[in-house]
């Protein structure tokens, strides 16, 4: 088959992925939540009890230096209310057995930006986070739809550190809803189950829709999936050393997060995901 018959093929199999992409894809969740009113109805319903009134700030796929040489983590979505208070918006449809970790990471990573170098620890105290995760699986198994997570004593329950920090942890494969019923629609979607009357669900679809309609974005998605293909492709044709160093080069250019370069790798080497990580932190000295 000829390069160019290879390439036309390509196309027609990205353009086909951007076509039946849902509201759990990657990317369309974060295009998604850049509409202001869908994420905060959704942040509004994930947590009814802090009465938000206006998102101030949205940013999408946000990457955030750490203090790793050649290391970052990116947010699906990270957004500010008019209250200074901090929200992590995160779409997850597999399970990697790593939840609680990665919300480990995640929340340091935000007080490290929040953070300037010789700054007052005190100024956390005027930006509290919400780290909320929306999971296709059950992390905990009690069938709950939302678990809530702050530091508390162990003794007492009632005496809280007051950290300011929250976790909230959504199953959209749940059965008990436990006053959460706001929430139902959305999980649902999450496994193509539409609730036609839900005024959130028809606000994600309608602009579900719009996104794919959008030329601009819909080239830009196939540029960088077509780039990304070229440097997995041309990673085969070279030696392994210089495919993995030139394939995380790459990979930090198009602010890929650890997680997709270690798959990459493990595309490129065909090997299994543990193997891939041992060269990514070979290669980024971690």
């Amino acid at each position: 088959m000829s390069r160019e018959s290879v390439r036309q093929q390509d196309i027609r199999r990205i353009e086909q992925q951007w076509y039946n992409m849902t509201i759990t894809s990657d990317p369309m969740f974060g295009l998604v939540m850049q509409n202001k009113a869908i994420c905060l109805n959704l942040i509004q319903r994930a947590l009814p009890e802090l009465k938000i009134n206006k998102i101030k700030q949205i940013t999408t796929q946000k990457e955030v230096a750490t203090l790793a040489v050649d290391r970052s983590v990116r947010y699906d979505v990270y957004a500010e209310d008019d209250h200074q208070r901090i929200y992590v918006v995160e779409m997850q449809m597999k399970n990697e057995h790593n939840i609680p970790s990665r919300l480990r990471y995640y929340q340091e990573q935000i007080d490290n930006d929040l953070l300037e170098p010789g700054a007052d620890y005190n100024k956390l105290a005027h930006y509290p986070t919400y780290v909320i995760m929306f999971c296709n699986f059950d992390y905990f198994g009690r069938g709950w739809a939302k678990y809530r997570f702050d530091c508390t004593c162990v003794e007492d329950r009632q005496l809280k550190l007051g950290d300011n920090r929250t976790v909230v942890i959504f199953n959209a494969k749940a059965k008990q809803f436990n006053g959460n019923e706001q929430i139902r629609g959305f999980l649902q979607l999450m496994r193509n189950q539409v609730v036609p009357d839900d005024l959130l669900v028809q606000q994600v679809q309608k602009e579900v829709q719009a996104v794919k309609n959008n030329p601009e974005r819909r080239r830009g998605y196939m540029k960088f999936e077509l780039d990304l293909m070229d440097a997995r492709r041309a990673g085969k044709n070279e030696g392994k050393e210089e495919a993995v160093q030139n394939y995380i080069n790459f990979s930090y250019k198009q602010h890929l997060d650890d997680q997709q370069i270690i798959q990459g790798i493990g595309e490129i080497l065909d090997i299994p995901k543990e193997k891939a990580a041992e060269y990514f932190a070979k290669y980024t000295n971690q």
